[in-house]
């Protein structure tokens, strides 16, 4: 079994301050909350990045300052950008932070109902596109799948050459499908021999997801993009304290962690 690549989903494009006061908005919060993650034993920052009154943007620039700052405090980590956005913005805006070359990017796989009347738009020729850029790029995506029909998508496009195999998927639970051992296995069942996969597990199911994701050999996310508490009614001060969680979970269930070099080892990644 391999050692447990942890990532951390700092900030989100969605939740606030008001949420908790710990969520980060600037570029020195980004950096301290990304910090506090690495030194807990994330080896992958899962990055959106916001304005300094919270305003979630795509901006290159902004992402550029955020990962200067990243790097300046955790040099070695894996920083992986989202190319999800926030609801409404243009595929070009969401597109902005590959410029960069990170060593990963998101690679949403299908539209998602996210709540109300929020709808994260990805079409085929959006995915294709997407697919197509990181390719050229040497931009390892991580394929976020929030259901099973998302899945199939990325295989057919693999099949057509818009994504580079071995895929590693992000199971994101709790939002269009429900988070359960049931789901997790028909997810992680469905995926391609040779592939990697991360699950995340959406509000309260963050911790049992974490659990079951360790147990079955695969990879977790927490953070505050997907969760904001450390237990029922307690506010988690850092997305530290919810990785320092999941490490000792994973110690009690004897996985090792994965330092960055060794997540980069498992995921195929050469550092840039």
């Amino acid at each position: 079994m391999d050692k447990l690549i942890i990532t951390a989903a700092i900030c989100g494009a969605e939740v606030t301050k008001e949420n908790n006061p710990n969520v980060p908005y600037t570029v020195e919060e980004i950096g301290r909350e990304a910090e506090s993650a690495y030194k807990a034993g994330a080896s992958i920052i899962h990055l959106h990045v916001r304005e300094d009154d919270g305003t979630p943007t795509q901006d290159k620039e902004r992402f550029r300052l955020c990962i200067e700052e990243i790097k300046r405090r955790c040099p070695d980590v894996i920083i992986q950008p989202s190319t999800g956005g926030a609801v409404g913005m243009s595929d070009e805006e969401r597109l902005q932070p590959v410029e960069l070359l990170p060593e990963m990017a998101t690679l949403d796989c299908g539209t998602l109902n996210f709540g109300g009347d929020e709808i994260f738009v990805n079409t085929e020729n959006t995915i294709k596109n997407f697919g197509k850029v990181m390719i050229e790029k040497n931009v390892k995506p991580e394929i976020e799948v929030f259901d099973k029909g998302m899945i199939d998508y990325a295989i057919r496009f693999a099949k057509e050459g818009y994504i580079l195999e071995p895929m590693h998927f992000d199971f994101v639970l709790g939002v269009q499908m429900t988070a359960t051992a049931r789901d997790l296995a028909f997810m992680v069942d469905s995926i391609p021999a040779g592939s990697t996969w991360t699950v995340a597990g959406v509000g309260r199911h963050e911790m049992p997801m974490a659990a079951m994701g360790i147990a079955m050999g695969g990879h977790v996310r927490v953070g505050f993009e997907d969760n904001v508490y450390l237990s029922k009614g307690v506010l988690a001060k850092s997305n530290g304290e919810l990785v320092e969680k999941v490490v000792r979970i994973a110690k009690e269930l004897g996985r090792d962690i994965a330092t960055p070099d060794e997540a980069r080892e498992i995921l195929s990644l050469k550092k840039r």
